[in-house]
């Protein structure tokens, strides 16, 4: 049989591990440069955990995973009858109780709920694991990828929410990557859901007016159609999506749009808020803008104010960011009334985009600092006890395992990007030296082995 991988996962090399270790080594220290703290949850979650919180078209992307063993006493018949009705979207108790975590967030909240008593509030908390979705493989979109998350629990201030906008703008500052950071709230959404019949018209609006970007204004007004909503009221919903102009110049236009929903007002007073603090630090901020965009909807049930989304300038991927405010989430587990807020970073988005543009560092792959080259059994006993003398003082090295030509031995160094190679041969020995060559400069020089240490420090 032909060895091969599940649709949307993948293997990772030795260099692309290190440019992912790059990426989450930058997200992580600026994380902790805001005062977060780390935290890890299981892979699975009890599946009452996950369902409904996603909305209808998460909850479709949830791997379940089938009872076995002393789990599941039933017949392989029985088995397969529940299996046909999970399938139909009809959980069977006996034949699934738990699912894939399929993000950061609901896992957290679940949490903050359970250790309530035993954290500090305001709750800081950052999160770098594998999250999945049974999602259609593509560019960018994988079944299987990584999340970094950071959370606040416990505080209505709006500092959090323009410190998470900042984190963007920093992490992607050191990443080299030129972004658009999109901000929108939710109250905004509500109160345009008021103005075309109501609350309960929230979630079809969002859920079409997310799907702008990838199927057209005119597919989503017949989504809104097949809703029930009227012409006027997709009329009006067209005219909140063509808003543009400034910050300020949108903030006007929804303004009048709204005209004295309480709920859109507040949404509108928020986002001056957070804009407000933002401009405060710009000067100190690089190029990536964040603007407000009234098509940003994300449709996830359990946001509640501002929401977030970071796309990549000048190329073509999907979002690499995302995130917003959810001020019952742990309501949800029995502790009402925490808010929250919090933003995500799609690691493997971020790598393509880097990928692409080629702007990793370029010696990130470097790994090893110094190739001992072998030269017979003597001379290796030599270079070994060497070789654990610079390992001890922090310089990383390897020793060729058998005595074979130069040749290939300076081929494995230019494979592995090594930058030096130590020759010690049977005149070193004898002399207590050794021939130092610096592989990228085509250079060498001859220095006692006692110096090795000074040498590369």
């Amino acid at each position: 049989m032909k060895p091969s991988l599940p649709q949307g996962t993948r293997d990772f090399s030795a260099d692309i591990i290190r440019r992912r270790r790059f990426i989450l080594d930058t997200i992580k220290d600026v994380f902790e440069l805001y005062g977060f703290e780390p935290l890890e949850t299981p892979a699975l979650e009890n599946l009452e955990t996950l369902m409904g919180k996603y909305g209808d078209e998460g909850d479709k992307l949830i791997f379940k995973i089938l009872n076995n063993g002393l789990d599941n006493p039933l017949k392989k018949e029985e088995i397969q009858k529940g299996f046909n009705k999970i399938l139909e979207g009809k959980n069977e108790k006996n034949i699934t109780e738990r699912a894939l975590r399929y993000d950061l967030t609901i896992p957290f909240a679940r949490y903050v709920s359970m250790n309530y008593g035993k954290l500090t509030m305001p709750y800081k908390r950052y999160q770098m694991q594998s999250v999945w979705r049974a999602d259609r493989p593509q560019k960018g979109r994988y079944r299987e990828f990584y999340q970094c998350d950071a959370d606040v629990a416990g505080t209505n201030s709006l500092i959090s929410d323009a410190e998470l906008a900042l984190i963007y703008q920093q992490v992607f500052r050191r990443l080299k990557i030129d972004v658009d950071i999109k901000i929108n709230s939710r109250k905004i959404l509500a109160a345009l859901a008021e103005v075309c019949g109501g609350s309960d018209k929230m979630s079809a609006i969002t859920v079409a007016i997310d799907k702008l970007d990838k199927i057209g204004i005119e597919k989503v007004k017949e989504e809104l159609i097949e809703n029930n909503l009227s012409v006027q009221q997709i009329s009006v919903i067209e005219s909140y999506l063509q808003i543009g102009g400034s910050n300020d110049e949108k903030l006007t236009k929804i303004t009048t749009l709204l005209n004295n929903v309480e709920t859109g007002q507040k949404g509108i007073e928020e986002l001056k808020i957070i804009l407000n603090y933002i401009n405060e630090v710009a000067g100190q901020s690089s190029t990536s803008s964040i603007n407000i965009d009234f098509t940003l909807a994300r449709g996830l049930n359990y946001y509640t104010g501002i929401i977030y989304e970071v796309k990549a300038k000048n190329i073509e991927m999907g979002s690499i960011g995302g995130g917003g405010r959810y001020d019952d989430l742990t309501g949800l587990f029995g502790l009402p009334n925490i808010p929250g807020v919090g933003i995500s970073f799609g690691v493997d988005r971020i790598y393509d985009v880097m990928t692409e543009l080629n702007i990793f560092p370029e010696d990130i792959n470097k790994s090893t600092t110094v190739l001992f080259f072998n030269l017979g059994e003597k001379e290796s006993t030599v270079a070994f006890k060497e070789m654990q003398v610079l390992r001890n003082n922090g310089i990383s090295c390897e020793l060729f395992y058998e005595n074979a030509k130069l040749d290939k031995q300076f081929k494995y160094a230019s494979k592995k990007n090594i930058p030096f190679a130590i020759i010690i041969g049977s005149n070193e020995v004898e002399q207590k030296t050794c021939i130092v060559r610096d592989l990228l400069k085509a250079e060498q020089q001859t220095i006692p082995v006692d110096n090795l240490s000074s040498y590369f420090r």
